[in-house]
């Protein structure tokens, strides 16, 4: 056969490859859309059950049992953790893995109305999109799966339900424990105002818990018999804002006192505050950290008072992946097709009332490149990046200038906008899953940008020898006392 006809075959083939990939990658994407009715479904049940982190034992049981109707078999209870579970499908190279959350904020409860009414006093609310984060990362690979287990994917795909991304950092715990050891490349996304894609980080932080105990007196009748608790959390506090000036640029240190005592006329004899220390390295975060014991301590001496801390560890700044994000973006972009009807318009301009600064409504119709950004906020996803090759994006769930941690993000996510921006980052992690599986030269050179971004330093979570996974964080006692007969 001469050479030229040779070369018009292999071109002929080569496009007829492309044609069928394609198309079966088409059909995993649509197969999200068929699929998005159950999907809204089980987001807005968990958007109402609205779990505190480690307890979100009906949220987990949701997104297990549906992939476990699916087809995967679900390990749950990993990493000594309740509501921690992984779901898996197939089997073989390559190993892709999609990250899924589902916990929720305190204080932070909402109706899904532009204007401040909380579903109940003091309650839970999805103010960072967790209930969206979970069932879109769960139907993307549901869709995917289908296709492993119907044999026309060939590989191994596994969901992991990843509880208390909020301060609980699970996945610090999954890491360290090696429940994503054999995972070649894993998908995350997160819920946001805006689409973004790119080869982004975040701050390292670390989050601890100072409890003070002193003695209960009258506070005008015997005040010299009384050590105040509450005066060791201010002296701390106090510390902590005088240590800010000495520390490197971009460093956060923030605060809230969870407990200061009863009554005006009592001298509080239990108080507590609750502590994060942030930076883009957790190299300066391991350092800052004993610094800000110290304040604690300080505080402590002060004031005659006992201190305990409850360390609660810390997570690792993303490694960020410029081969991954790439494809990624490539889908995004392509897939993105997001607009407001009219209720949804007159929705959104009336909750940017609430704001301060307005973002045009047509902002959700881009995609924003945030490569080489160092994003202000911290994720447990940071631990899964130094141990897996690993790659994230966001879509447009709430109006254009909500901010994350609001109870405009709570109302957002109980509305068809939040619907709409959830199915784009499903559909966009089912294509990007579908590149993984279909390209073994994109998994390759994303594993090797990795192991050059490590630069050969080994993954050390910021954990204690022996820490286990702080179950009760978000329900701790009420005063931290025993008292007696209890």
């Amino acid at each position: 056969m001469p050479r030229w006809n040779r070369a018009m075959l292999a071109g002929i083939i080569l496009v007829s490859f492309t044609q069928v990939v394609m198309a079966q990658k088409d059909a995993i994407v649509a197969e999200v859309g068929k699929r998005s009715d159950r999907a809204w479904a089980n987001a807005q049940q968990i958007w109402q059950w609205a779990e505190p982190g480690y307890q979100e034992s009906k949220s987990a049981q949701l997104l297990s049992g549906e992939l476990e109707r699916a087809g995967f078999r679900v390990e749950r209870g990993v990493a000594g953790i309740p509501t921690a579970f992984v779901a898996t499908i197939g089997q073989g190279a390559p190993v892709i893995g999609i990250l899924g959350e589902y916990d929720a904020l305190p204080d932070l409860s909402q109706e899904a109305v532009p204007f401040r009414k909380p579903r109940g006093e003091g309650g839970y609310g999805h103010a960072c999109g967790h209930h969206l984060f979970g069932v879109a990362s769960a139907e993307a690979a549901i869709a995917v799966g289908t296709a492993i287990r119907d044999g026309k994917i060939n590989g191994t795909l596994k969901f992991f339900g990843c509880p208390a991304e909020e301060g609980g950092a699970a996945k610090v715990f999954m890491a360290r424990d090696g429940v994503f050891k054999g995972v070649d490349v894993a998908l995350h996304w997160h819920p946001a105002s805006s689409n973004s894609a790119g080869d982004r980080s975040c701050l390292s932080r670390i989050a601890a818990k100072f409890r003070f105990y002193g003695k209960a007196s009258h506070a005008a009748g015997s005040p010299e018999q009384g050590r105040s608790a509450l005066d060791a959390v201010e002296l701390t506090c106090h510390a902590a804002e005088l240590m800010r000036e000495h520390t490197p640029d971009r460093t956060r240190i923030h605060h809230v006192i969870t407990s200061g005592g009863g009554a005006a006329n009592v001298v509080p004899e239990f108080a507590e505050v609750f502590f994060y220390v942030r930076h883009p390295k957790s190299t300066v975060v391991s350092e800052l950290y004993p610094r800000l014991k110290k304040c604690a301590e300080a505080g402590a001496l002060a004031t005659e008072t006992k201190l305990e801390i409850e360390y609660l560890g810390g997570t690792m700044e993303l490694l960020p992946n410029q081969v991954l994000a790439k494809a990624v973006r490539r889908n995004l972009e392509q897939l993105n097709d997001l607009q407001y009807d009219d209720a949804e318009t007159q929705f959104a301009l009336r909750l940017q009332e609430t704001f301060s600064v307005k973002t045009p409504l047509t902002a959700i119709r881009t995609v924003t490149d945030v490569s080489g950004v160092v994003g202000m906020g911290s994720t447990d996803v940071g631990d899964v990046s130094w141990v897996v090759p690993t790659v994230g994006f966001s879509t447009a769930t709430w109006v254009p200038g909500t901010p994350a941690h609001s109870w405009q993000a709570v109302a957002c996510g109980g509305t068809t906008i939040a619907r709409k921006g959830m199915n784009l980052a499903a559909r966009t992690l089912a294509a990007s899953a579908v590149d993984l599986f279909q390209s073994p030269k994109l998994v390759a050179d994303a594993k090797a940008e990795h192991q050059e971004r490590r630069e050969g330093v080994p993954y050390q979570p910021l954990l204690e020898k022996g820490q286990k996974p702080p179950l009760n964080y978000r329900n701790p006692p009420k005063s931290g006392l025993i008292r007696s007969g209890e």
